[in-house]
């Protein structure tokens, strides 16, 4: 059997914690008989890095990183360092440097699960989203002039190509034959009539291919994408949308399902040139750092994408499988409504394994 070399990035605050917890999972299941084999390495990269070293993590973290088969990253982030370094240092630069663009992330509201939104029972919201994740609104191009003075101008530039938003749209595309066959896209066209008239354009293009002529098709405008996400979640189900609308709107969708302590990601080249990386949404939370109160389920769920893109489909459905019981019928962490601690909540999943 062979055996999967994970990376393993706990980062900050209750990164280290849920992903140790996570491990804890992996490592059950693999010993519970025919069950994946795994070689974990930690790499002790985040804020105490950088306060070391003055970087979140070394020079040639990329070459470090590039022999394992994946990434499990718990969480990037302290209020004693500016956000923009803590991302643009580390969590950022793996997504470019190993070209990850698809960030797929699974908005679904379990059984035992209370959602906000009036009426809503578990089942009715299952969303798969993509971001794309490598340019648009995140990409690194422009300045500051003038810094300090009356004058002073700030430019952030959005990058869009073709192929960038080709491939990220090809891969929502795929991933509707294998669910509903219905695709909504969500940009904001009407007002920004370069980047995103481009987006429009290609996810026409794509959507006439032969391949998916059974595919439907729906097209929203980000503010009006929000306003059904509350209204009408269940007309979703394959997503896809721009880096910085994306990443708002999965935020909006987790809170809509129980919470950002459920809310799982992938981030994939579906070429497989480099290892992909897999974090739970949420973020370091150090406001609860060291408590062992953090919900560990989105990290565990984050695992299990990990696994079903290892190519070990039964072991993924075995780790959702046992989730979905611990959300709907055992004691959850206090953010869902429960008293376990982090390593309880963990433990019942394991038990359920």
């Amino acid at each position: 059997m062979a055996k999967h070399r994970i990376a393993l990035i706990g980062g900050d605050g209750i990164g280290p914690e849920v992903v140790g917890e996570a491990v804890r999972v992996l490592r059950a299941l693999s010993r519970a008989g025919r069950g994946p084999s795994f070689a974990f390495t930690s790499f002790p990269w985040g804020s105490d890095f950088y306060h070391k070293t003055g970087r979140m993590c070394p020079a040639n973290y990329l070459d470090l990183l590039r022999p394992f088969d994946a990434i499990l990253l718990g969480a990037v982030g302290r209020p004693d360092i500016p956000d923009h370094v803590t991302l643009n240092q580390l969590l950022l630069p793996i997504r470019r440097g190993f070209d990850l663009y698809v960030n797929s992330r699974p908005i679904v509201l379990y059984e035992g699960l209370e959602s906000p939104l009036k009426g809503r029972k578990a089942g009715d919201i299952d969303m798969l989203f993509f971001r794309e994740n490598t340019e648009g609104e995140y990409s690194p191009i422009g300045g500051r002039h003038y810094q300090g003075f009356p004058e002073e101008v700030a430019a952030q530039v959005a990058l869009f190509t073709r192929r960038g938003c080709e491939r990220i749209i090809a891969a929502a595309f795929e991933a509707s034959l294998k669910r509903k066959r219905h695709v909504t896209n969500v940009t904001k066209s009407n007002a920004q009539g370069h980047t995103l008239v481009l987006w429009d354009e290609v996810f026409a293009g794509v959507a006439s291919r032969p391949r998916y002529r059974k595919v439907k098709t729906a097209k929203y405008l980000v503010d009006a994408a929000a306003l059904e996400f509350v209204r009408r979640p269940d007309r979703f189900d394959v997503v896809v949308s721009t880096n910085l609308f994306a990443d708002i709107l999965t935020d909006l969708g987790a809170a809509i399902v129980g919470g950002l302590g459920v809310a799982a990601s992938a981030n994939t080249n579906p070429a497989r040139t480099a290892p992909a990386m897999f974090e739970p949404v949420h973020g370091s939370a150090p406001d609860i750092m060291g408590k062992g109160i953090a919900n560990p389920v989105a990290a565990i769920l984050s695992a299990g994408l990990m696994l079903d893109y290892l190519g070990e489909e039964k072991a993924a459905q075995r780790i959702e499988g046992a989730v979905r019981g611990h959300l709907a019928q055992g004691n959850r962490t206090r953010d869902l409504g429960g008293t376990a601690k982090t390593k309880e909540a963990a433990a019942d999943i394991i038990r359920r394994l």
